[in-house]
């Protein structure tokens, strides 16, 4: 298990300004010295599980708060505007970046507010504003969460062991209370029938149709999604109205993702599945086999375990293509330079994992900052094709810090002293200047030209 503090004095303080409290008063009401309560709102202190408590006795409070609504979205999210080139010759480090949040959070998100506006009008790296880009919402808001929902997690969990009394047989359980207690039956049909769908929901005739072209995995996976909205529609629908999209589009998308979670959190659920994790040193061809989930489902899980008091290790996530586009990226507490950048460094061995299908591609890798990570790359395939013969293809990297990857099994028999392999973001925002791979200059910086010399790499350039 984890042993991460939970760290959240900007919550603390804006909870007692909001009583209109002194430190004096909000601490004598919580049975602590205010000295000991100014550590904690200056991040110098964590919240411990006993003062926790008292909180929420004292002042009826949403202990979620704690974490959900840190300044600027929190460290992750601050580091992915910060990645931006204009701050690149900055050099702010994870120290810096922490005192910052910690000493003037308002300042922090009066920043990341500014920040966002300036991007949405055509300032920043992407092509689609935020304001109006469903997926970028959705995407804001899962990182709000550190994408972990508790009270979807505790009702799969309790529907999960209520399932496992009545059959062993995920799959069955399932199909079974989907047909006793919502009316809907399973049918599996060839792909002739169904030839551009997975899984259709024929109201009609009460049925949740399956294409035979859908795994194992998946079918037990999709009858989960499609019992998350008639399980779980209240804890949904609060979660979806919380996040005040004002587009029709994002709240779909959120829906989509938050019936996903919850059949995620139903066939793999959260205690049963940290043990697991933990015992097994996150091995992850063990779990996926253990849980009978396919490999991408499991990847999804690993990043969400975030429970207060029993928080698993904090993997990040990426899917990507052959061409190195992100449809899928969950950024957790990574490093934003690495998770967040438009392109892909090409000496991060990710892509060879397409020509090694059923192998995972294990990596040390080393930011221009000097952060380490171990990072894990398998290829995945789409189910089914389409009427040209195409499979989707897709790489799947899941990532951790170097620290904690050292708990993994697949960190087992790699010498940590071995050289990590120097990687960066994305050519246009590594500032790495002695890399033979380099195939644009940095953004923002002038190439300096010369007849007189030639050096490792043709693009030299200046600095600020």
């Amino acid at each position: 298990m984890s042993g991460a503090k939970l760290i959240a004095g900007h919550a603390i303080r804006r909870l007692r300004r909001q009583q209109g409290l002194s430190q004096a008063a909000m601490a004598e009401m919580l049975d602590i010295s205010p000295s000991y309560l100014n550590l904690i709102e200056r991040n110098q202190r964590p919240v411990s599980a006993a003062l926790l408590v008292r909180l929420v006795e004292t002042f009826d409070f949403d202990p979620r708060a704690l974490t959900a609504d840190a300044p600027g979205g929190g460290a992750a999210a601050m580091r992915r505007r910060l990645a931006d080139p204009m701050f690149a010759d900055l050099e702010i480090d994870r120290t810096e970046l922490e005192e910052w949040l910690a000493a003037a959070p308002g300042g922090a998100e009066a920043f990341a507010r500014a920040f966002d506006r300036w991007a949405g009008q055509g300032g920043g790296a992407s092509d689609i504003p935020a304001s109006v880009d469903p997926t970028a919402l959705v995407r804001r808001e899962i990182e709000r969460w550190r994408n972990h929902f508790p009270d979807l997690d505790a009702m799969a969990e309790t529907l999960a062991d209520e399932l496992r009394l009545g059959a062993g047989d995920l799959y069955g359980a399932l199909a079974e209370r989907l047909r006793v207690r919502h009316a809907l039956s399973i049918r599996i049909l060839p792909v002739d029938i169904l030839p551009d769908m997975l899984v259709r929901l024929d109201l009609h005739a009460r049925q949740l149709q399956l294409s035979e072209m859908l795994e194992t995995p998946a079918r037990g996976f999709a009858l989960g999604v499609h019992m998350a909205p008639l399980e779980a529609r209240g804890e949904i629908e609060a979660l979806v109205r919380g996040a005040a999209f004002g587009d029709r589009t994002a709240e779909r998308l959120f829906r989509r993702h938050l019936a996903h979670y919850f059949a995620a959190a139903l066939v793999m659920p959260y205690a049963r599945f940290l043990r697991a994790c933990e015992a097994t040193g996150y091995d992850l061809d063990l779990l996926r086999r253990r849980f009978g989930v396919s490999h991408e489902q499991l990847a999804h899980r690993l990043t969400s375990l975030g429970r207060v008091g029993a928080r698993g290790l904090p993997f990040f996530l990426l899917r990507i293509d052959r061409a190195g586009q992100v449809s899928k990226r969950y950024a957790g507490a990574a490093n934003a330079a690495l998770v967040e950048a438009e392109g892909r460094c090409p000496l991060w061995g990710i892509f060879s994992a397409f020509d090694r299908p059923g192998t995972t591609l294990v990596q040390s890798v080393e930011m221009p900052d000097g952060a380490r990570f171990l990072t894990m790359a398998t290829a995945v395939e789409r189910a089914g094709r389409s009427t040209a013969g195409v499979t989707g293809r897709f790489a799947v990297v899941l990532g951790l810090e170097a620290g904690p990857a050292a708990q993994t099994a697949a960190a087992r028999g790699r010498d940590p002293a071995q050289q990590a392999t120097p990687i960066g973001p994305g050519c246009r925002r590594c500032l790495r200047a002695d890399c033979p791979q380099r195939s644009l200059p940095p953004a923002g910086r002038a190439l300096l030209v010369t007849e007189r010399e030639r050096r490792l790499t043709p693009l030299v350039f200046g600095g600020d």
